[in-house]
Parts: structure tokens; sequence; C-alpha cells
């Protein structure tokens, strides 16, 4: 069977095995290192081919999404259903995690060893004010040279909304500008694509080596937690969102967006697996660009639906080993606070682990408590970025069946 006739989602899974496979094989025979250090240069590679596009692509995206809306009530009730979308379903992953962590209490009677809280892990943490003053760019330049994506979005969307005010023809010259840029960074991006079993097959194999599977024991309980709550969320509270709400196909859309949820769990990155989800999501699921661009650069960067259920059950488990008890005004305390603070996390590896130091100091934990996850940390990354990732992608279906988007390819058989 020839490469080109196995779909990309197939390609990708094959690379995840054959990683996971390498990386086994690696620890048994002591080569661990070559995979590490030889072999995860491949991925890499990817990884910085795929954030090569990332600001081209959100500034080209949004600015042509935003001019092919008709009006400024078109524009103003597709933010406040995106923002309401990404708000509610994070809220609901959060009560999810609170309510396993309390049932589930993994962290009573535990006995663990912990490392150091990393260094500059404390440091590295703003105020929510902070990240809200952020968002406006003194630069916007040099926040898009920086990688800043929160305010590259703002200007962006700033940016496209007054070129629908601009006078003729600059109106006119710059639509078709920003609308060239962005299907030749889409080009670009389907070329990236390519490469991305590769890039996964080095990925997870770097993962994996470097790991393995003994930090996993002590902290089983903690795990099964974590992933439970993220199951539930992304198999139960989703799949009913789409399927009541909009008339999509779970199935069908999980099908359509199997490569980029695959691609999020190698990379731990919803930022990198950007191009791909909007690839997916218009290609694959049919919803249309002016909807994909508006929605899914910014919930890479504010809606994280799995980190915010990983953050509050982590400070649930970390006050349950310490022999905390927090009130409910205290867990009231880490819900909302684990709802901002996945808002202003970043959509890379680790971003959710820097922000939990925001909740433990909202309600009194000590910051070391961190060091007690940190073996565990990059595995449960992997699967909140797929969960992120899948939420995303769930909001844009929704939101575009709610614009009177009727030719999905993943609505409910007989559903128009």
């Amino acid at each position: 069977m020839k490469l080109k006739s196995v779909s990309l989602h197939w390609q990708i899974l094959i690379g995840l095995i054959l990683g996971v496979l390498l990386a086994v094989v690696s620890r048994i025979f002591q080569f661990e290192s070559f995979v590490i250090e030889d072999v995860a240069l491949l991925g890499d590679v990817f990884i910085r081919a795929l954030k090569m596009i990332i600001v081209p692509l959100i500034v080209s995206s949004i600015i042509s999404g935003v001019t092919n809306l008709s009006d400024a009530e078109h524009f103003g009730r597709l933010s406040l259903k995106t923002i309401s979308y990404y708000v509610m379903t994070s809220i609901l992953a959060i009560l999810t995690g609170l309510i396993l962590v309390n049932l589930i209490a993994p962290g009573i009677g535990a006995n663990l060893s912990f490392q150091e809280m990393p260094e500059g892990l404390e440091t590295s943490v703003q105020s929510f004010s902070d990240l809200l003053i952020r968002i406006i760019p003194e630069n916007p330049l040099a926040a898009m040279a920086r990688g800043e994506i929160l305010p590259t979005i703002f200007f962006s969307l700033l940016f496209g909304f007054f070129i629908t005010r601009a006078p003729e023809p600059y109106k006119k010259q710059l639509t078709g500008f920003f609308q060239a840029v962005f299907e030749v960074m889409m080009g670009l991006t389907h070329f990236i694509i390519l490469f991305a079993p590769v890039g996964v097959f080095a990925l997870i194999a770097k993962v994996i080596a470097q790991t393995g599977f003994d930090a996993v024991l002590p902290l089983f309980k903690y795990m099964v937690t974590v992933i439970l709550g993220l199951l539930i969320h992304a198999t139960v509270t989703l799949p009913i969102l789409v399927y009541f709400l909009g008339g999509i196909s779970p199935l069908k859309h999980f099908k359509a967006m199997s490569a980029a949820l695959m691609t999020a769990f190698s990379t731990s990155s919803s930022s990198a697996t950007l191009p791909l989800t909007m690839d997916s999501i218009e290609n694959n699921a049919g919803v249309s660009n002016k909807v994909s661009s508006f929605v899914l650069p910014l919930g890479a960067t504010i809606n994280m639906d799995g980190t915010a259920l990983y953050e509050c059950v982590a400070a649930m488990f970390i006050a349950q080993v310490y022999g905390i008890e927090l009130s409910f005004g205290q867990q009231m305390i880490v819900v909302m606070t684990a709802l901002l603070a996945s808002i202003g996390a970043a959509g890379i590896p680790m971003a959710g682990l820097v922000m939990i130091t925001i909740i433990l100091k909202a309600v009194g934990l000590p910051l070391e408590g961190i060091g007690m996850i940190l073996a565990v940390d990059r595995i449960l990354d992997m699967l909140r970025t797929s969960v992120n990732v899948w939420s995303d992608s769930c909001g844009a279906v929704l939101i575009a069946r709610s614009e009177g988007e009727d030719k999905l390819r993943v609505l409910k058989s007989g559903r128009t």
C-alpha cells in the first residue's frame, strides 16, 4: 500500500506507536540517550516549523476572517458566542475535576517524596490584572516577533475591524491582500503537515525515553483522577453539547479532528497544533474560514478546558497531601482562579504547571507542593492539551451551526 493512500491520522497514529516502541526498546537496551538527543531532533525541527507559521497564520486568518464578516453587529455576535462557549466549557471542566477530586480524594493518606520546585517557576507567574494589561501591545510588531499570541490576536481583531471601516479602494485592496496572505499560509501549512507523522514519532519517543513508566506508580491515584475527569469532559460533556445544541455527530467530528488531536497529544502545545486544527476543521469538518479563523486562534490562547480541570485537581490534591482541608468558599476560589489562570496560560508545554502557582497562592497552599506532581506532569500535559484542542474544535462547529452553516460534513444523519 502506498503511503499516500493512508490517511494522515493513520500515519500519525503509526508514528506515535512506533515512537513508543522505540522508546521502550531504548530503555531496555540502554540507548535512550540516542533517542533523547538524536532522534528527538526530528521532532524539534517539526515543532520549529509549526511555530514558524503560527504568527503569520493567526494574523492573516483573523484579519481575513473579520473582513469577511458583514457588519459590526455580526462581529460582536460572533465574539459573544465564542467567549460565552469558552467560559461555559471551562467552568464545566473545572467542576467535573472538583467533584472527582473530592470523591476519590487521591491525596489523602498519600506518602510522597517530591522534587524541589523548578527554579524560576514562581517568578514567571503574572497576576490576572497584568495579563489583562498585556493584551494590549505597546508595539504590535515586537509582540509578534516575541510570539506573544494574545496581544497579536487583539491587534489583528482591531486591524481587521477597521479595514471594514476604511474607504474604497483601500478597503478592497487590504481585504484582498490579507486574503492572499492567508491562502499562501494555508498552502505552507499543508506542506508542513505532511511531516507530522515523523514529528510525532520523534516527540513521543523522546518523552517516553526520558520519563519511562517508573514515575507513574506512586502517583497512580492522582493520575486516574485527572484522566477520568478529562475523559468525562471529552467523551460526555462536550459530545452532549455538540449533539443536542448543534446536531453534530461526535463520532464524525472526532474522526475529522483525529489528526489534530494526535498532534496535540504529542506536542503538548495547542498553539503549535493550531495550523493542523484549522486545516482539519475546514477541510474535514466543513466549517467556513469566516468562523474558524476567528474562533480557533482565540481558542488556542484562552480556551483551556483540560488545563483548567487539571489545575483544579492538582491544587486540591496538594491540599489533601498536606492535610489541609479547604472550605467550600476556598474551593470556589480554586474554581474561579483555575478559570482565570487557564485563560492566561500560554498554549505551550507545561504552561498549566506554571499557572498552578497562582491557585496555590490564592488559597494559601505551599508552592513546594508542585514538586509532588512534576514526575507525571508531561504525560498529563499531553492529555490535557488534546482536550483543549478538542474543545476548541467543538466550539467551532457549534458556532458555525449557530451562524447558519448547514453544509457541515459532521452533522448527524438526516440533519440539515
